[in-house]
């Protein structure tokens, strides 16, 4: 089963440890070693890149080594790829998200 590492107990994203494909559940493991869940991966997940492990709405933090890592600029749901298609900067708005309107 492929692997997926959970950095803080406040992260709501896990990286991947290998190249996922969609549809292979995932093992997600606490900095301990334990198997703390096992989501589904709803994408291809490459290599080192993140795994949603809730439903993220648009404009929910999106946590990592317990710290706000950036903001999803749509909605991601849980298993899902999260990266910079779905994800921009929490200080630096990078995507039409953030952009005032016209």
């Amino acid at each position: 089963m492929k692997k997926a590492i959970l950095i803080d107990g406040k992260d709501n994203v896990a990286t991947v440890a290998s190249d996922v494909e969609a549809g292979e559940a995932v093992e997600v493991l606490s900095p301990e070693g334990e198997v703390v869940m096992r989501p589904v991966a709803l994408d291809a997940i490459p290599f080192g890149h993140k795994i949603a492990l809730a439903d993220l709405r648009r404009g929910d933090r999106v946590i990592k080594y317990g710290e706000v890592i950036g903001v999803a600029s749509t909605d991601i749901r849980s298993g899902g790829w999260v990266h910079t298609h779905n994800v921009e900067s929490a200080a630096v708005p990078t995507s039409a998200y953030g952009r005032a309107g016209p």
